[in-house]
């Protein structure tokens, strides 16, 4: 029967047209597309853990890192890679390559195939001369299968510079997320550097409160032995007592906040707190003679360097270029058009077709849409270039703040050595006066207080230097793993105690 093998065959290739689509939408083992045919993605860093506005190391390529200690270097680095500020960073800026790559795209010529098949029948009364008689009555059916390919071309040449807005527009958005992408590196290592330091300046904490601890336990026993002898009253005892037993209480407070510290540094590096993740401790170094630099050049410096700063101005240059796009929807396009179709209708005729030619298309009037979209652009870049110019201020504020903060933490470190050394003197002087029956426990108790607070101070502020210098070159965009000076610097002396 012809129409049996034509219903037969008009499945088959159903069949046929089904499987290669299937194919081609799967893993791709028949049909290989490229994964990046316009190389948009080469304007993005390889890992995440390094910018590609920056060149040199790249800590990602150290796969499985898990040393027996920590140090510095070794947690910035794991912080860079696995933090989840950095992907999220770095996934945007991939993002918008692709992004870029669509822009590119309307470059080139579209082509657009398809294949509708179809099975038709009809039955008239009499009114047709051939057809196949329908049993119990005089009517006549003809049933007709129709498969008709059709290839499309559509090439658009001439858009009065709409698809270069677009292009622009998209490759100065990477820029931006490129830099913005710099910038996520930077707080993260800053974040690195400083959890690292708060983390050892709570164990020197710990470590001051416990030598806290043994030195109010001795004053306590002073105490306790005058009380007994006769020597002293017992109002002397119990004051004693209440010192001491407020050093244990604060150094179980230390021991806490180590804790806690090991917690905040190990979610830095993007790891899970465990009390197995051992860290090389820092040397406790002070600053040499430094040449005074003026304020005021720094936050030019940091004008020039900070890479959120850049990518604020990338963003303004891509609303520009939106505006350029929307004025060109006001514009007619020219468009190269084709298509070849060929219809086959099984047993009855075959018919191909082809049309080529050119296509102008003119907007005459949308509703005053392109005047709004033209002034929603101009708008947008106005409120992008506030934002630029409201972070270049705030980007002056923390240069300014950072600089005045550094240097008092400087001057600090000379002054908190000297309150150590003097407190210490004065405690082992209350100690050994009121063990010898010629001081008081007043006099006593102010030395203790003011040893532990001399200890606390000399700690925090070796510490909050180190964690100053990192915040100064973040806030003038010089913070990265070249930077060595920014994190430990070179030149120091070891400091005494």
């Amino acid at each position: 029967m012809p129409h049996e093998r034509a219903r037969r065959w008009v499945c088959n290739l159903a069949l046929l047209c089904l499987t290669i689509a299937s194919m081609t939408a799967g893993a791709g083992d028949w049909v290989q597309y490229p994964d990046d045919p316009l190389n948009t993605h080469g304007a993005v860093s390889k890992t995440p853990g390094r910018s590609a506005t920056q060149a040199g190391h790249d800590p990602c390529q150290i796969l499985n890192r898990q040393p027996e200690k920590w140090s510095l270097i070794d947690v910035i680095e794991q912080a860079l890679c696995h933090n989840p500020q950095t992907r999220q960073a770095w996934a945007a800026a991939r993002q918008q390559a692709s992004q870029v790559g669509m822009a590119e795209s309307s470059y080139l010529p579209s082509f657009n195939f398809s294949m509708p098949i179809s099975r038709s029948q009809n039955t008239a009364g009499g009114g047709i001369s051939n057809g196949v008689p329908v049993p119990g009555s005089g009517d006549l059916r003809t049933e007709n299968s129709r498969v008709a390919p059709t290839l499309s071309l559509n090439y658009l040449l001439l858009d009065f510079g709409g698809r270069a807005a677009r292009v622009e527009a998209a490759r100065q958005a990477l820029e931006a997320a490129n830099w913005t992408h710099a910038a996520t590196l930077q707080s993260v290592l800053f974040a690195a550097i400083q959890a690292y330091y708060q983390m050892f300046a709570a164990h020197a904490s710990l470590e001051a409160a416990e030598a806290t601890e043994t030195s109010t336990q001795k004053a306590l026993d002073a105490a306790a032995y005058r009380y007994e002898i006769g020597a002293a009253a017992l109002s002397d005892k119990l004051q004693a007592q209440t010192t001491h037993a407020q050093a244990k209480v604060n150094r179980r407070t230390a021991a806490g906040n180590a804790q806690s510290s090991l917690g905040t540094l190990a979610a830095v590096m993007g790891l899970k707190p465990q009390s197995s993740l051992k860290f090389d401790p820092p040397s406790l170094t002070g600053p040499i003679e430094e040449r005074e630099k003026d304020v005021q050049e720094l936050i030019d410096l940091a004008k020039t360097s900070r890479p959120d700063l850049a990518a604020a101005e990338a963003q303004v240059k891509a609303t520009e270029a939106g505006i350029l796009q929307a004025r060109s929807g006001s514009m007619p396009t020219l468009s190269l058009v084709g298509n070849y179709t060929y219809l086959e209708t099984l047993g009855v005729s075959n018919i191909s077709s082809w049309a080529i030619g050119v296509q102008v298309a003119v907007p005459l009037f949308t509703g005053f849409n392109n005047t709004y979209q033209i002034k929603s652009a101009e708008e947008q870049v106005e409120m992008q270039a506030a934002n630029r110019d409201k972070l270049e201020q705030s980007i002056a504020q923390e240069v300014w703040r950072a600089y005045y903060t550094l240097a008092a933490t400087r001057e600090n470190l000379q002054n908190t050595q000297e309150l150590l050394d003097s407190a210490v003197q004065a405690e082992k002087v209350a100690l050994g006066r009121y063990e010898e029956g010629v001081g008081n426990i007043v006099e006593l108790m102010n030395s203790e207080a003011n040893l532990a607070n001399a200890r606390y101070q000399f700690v925090q502020a070796h510490y909050n230097w180190r964690i100053g210098k990192a915040q100064l070159a973040q806030a003038l965009g010089r913070l990265d793993m070249d930077d060595v000076a920014a994190v430990d610097g070179p030149g120091e002396r070891r400091v005494t105690n």
